[in-house]
């Protein structure tokens, strides 16, 4: 029997107490245990999860091995794999609020426009306190504090685009998005591989989203909290976190929008040099980082010949979803005005 909700947990090498404070958060939530089910995708753990991690608590529970490598192959075959009618897929330190998964499914009835939705509110836990040159760069470990809700189908209202720590989506957009991957030929570099920290997969749910005639958004009643180990607050870290999230965003916006990399004038170049130095020596060393990425990924696409794939005209739907949102927005903020 087909569930409302497939809760998907995509796991790689997971810290024990991580994982295992997820899989409480699981066994706390106040939807019906009858109307989700879970399933745990071992990407390649150099130990069997399925050897260590008890799922019997939950009546309709699935061990999935994926062997290869990737955050991407493993939501990939989660999709494959999984049978409801939302897909919500978290990360082994994704603790989600315990009602999340029953206000997910409220916001999917609510807003059947919107094919991707997820967290408005991503708090961390963090093991311990971030330097102070890292506080400018906690926004790329997935947090986020919106207090509204957010939603569009302009696939370039960043604002708007969920991330993946509790992402939902619905099953037509996963399958749209398994035909998208199938004709870029990139998840080697998107999102996490290994010690590679790629990404892109996110975005790129409410991109596809778009594309259909759907949107997508944020909501401040779906509450996670992001668990970061100490090993994530590191200059290191960051570093190889900036290069590789700009190649990654390097390649797919230009398959996708068409994008190409541009050489820095001279005069851009002077000016992201004084910036450096006024931020410190840390900030300029994230700035050459991001060059880097970026120019690595121009000779990717050169190497590999790759060309951006057609977008198309507008359709009928993505017009009159468009119409919708404006409407269901200003409704929104006409009854926010009219509240005592």
């Amino acid at each position: 029997m087909n569930k409302t909700v497939s809760v998907i947990i995509c796991s790689h090498n997971p810290r024990p107490d991580y994982l295992g404070r997820v899989l409480e958060g699981l066994k706390a939530q106040t939807l019906a245990r009858s109307e989700w089910e879970l399933l745990l995708v071992d990407n390649a753990s150099s130990q069997c999860l399925a050897d260590s991690w008890d799922l019997s608590w939950h009546p309709q529970h699935a061990h999935i091995r994926e062997n290869e490598l990737g955050l991407t192959p493993a939501r990939l075959r989660g999709i494959k794999e999984a049978s409801g009618s939302v897909l919500l897929f978290l990360d082994d330190d994704n603790l989600p609020a315990p009602d999340y998964l029953e206000r997910a499914i409220g916001i999917e009835q609510t807003y059947p426009y919107l094919g991707v939705v997820g967290a408005g509110v991503l708090e961390p836990e963090f093991e311990i306190s971030p330097a102070p040159e890292l506080v400018p760069l906690l926004g790329r470990l997935a947090l986020r504090e919106s207090s509204s809700r957010l939603w569009t189908n302009n696939p370039r209202d960043t604002h708007c685009v969920p991330w993946g720590a509790g992402l939902c989506v619905s099953r037509p957009i996963a399958i749209a998005y398994v035909e998208i991957i199938e004709r870029l030929k990139i998840s080697h570099v998107l999102d996490r591989h290994g010690e590679r920290l790629f990404c892109g997969g996110d975005d790129l749910f409410s991109w596809v989203s778009a594309r259909v005639g759907s949107g997508f958004g944020v909501f401040p009643e779906l509450r996670i909290t992001h668990l970061i180990a100490a090993e994530r607050l590191s200059q290191k870290y960051f570093l190889r976190l900036v290069h590789d999230h700009a190649f990654s965003h390097g390649i797919l916006n230009y398959l996708y929008f068409g994008e190409e990399h541009r050489r820095q004038s001279l005069q851009a170049a002077v000016r992201s040099l004084l910036n450096g130095t006024r931020g410190g020596w840390f900030a300029m060393r994230c700035q050459w980082a991001a060059a880097r990425g970026a120019r690595s990924a121009s000779r990717y696409l050169s190497l590999q010949g790759m060309r951006p794939i057609a977008q198309g005209e507008h359709s009928r739907r993505a017009l009159v979803l468009r119409a919708m949102l404006i409407l269901s927005s200003v409704g929104e903020l006409y009854r926010m005005i009219a509240e005592p």
